[in-house]
């Protein structure tokens, strides 16, 4: 990939990852160690992941990371509702980072899928 040409999924989420850590310091700030590492761990792996693919050595390791970025993107999701639902953030801004948090899925895997289909068609 050309790093000179902005790539939406790794702008959205390095600011995503940037909004986890400012939840994070929040919900240290209310004495909340649990939940605040588990959603830090998996709201900062996802770029970590995405990085790790757009560096990768094949097409099927680069599925493989950005299926990894999926799977902590759809993990962060849950930590959020589950923050929302004990009262730990507010609805707006549970609203505001799930909401990101949905799109960067469906942008993973957008480009999953399209990966699979250029590079591994199923009627060839």
């Amino acid at each position: 990939m050309n790093q000179e040409k902005e790539n939406i999924i790794v702008t959205k989420s390095y600011a995503f990852a940037l909004q986890i850590i400012g939840l994070y310091k929040n919900l240290i700030e209310k004495k909340e160690f649990v939940l605040s590492k588990q959603i830090l761990r998996s709201g900062t792996s996802i770029g970590a992941n995405i990085h790790e693919g757009i560096a990768s050595e094949s097409k099927k390791d680069f599925i493989h990371k950005l299926g990894i970025a999926a799977k902590e993107s759809r993990e962060t999701a849950y930590w959020l509702s589950l923050l929302k639902d004990s009262n730990y953030i507010e609805q707006n801004k549970f609203s505001n980072l799930f909401n990101s948090c949905q799109e960067i899925t469906r942008i993973l895997n957008s480009i999953i899928l399209t990966t699979k289909e250029r590079y591994f068609p199923k009627n060839s």
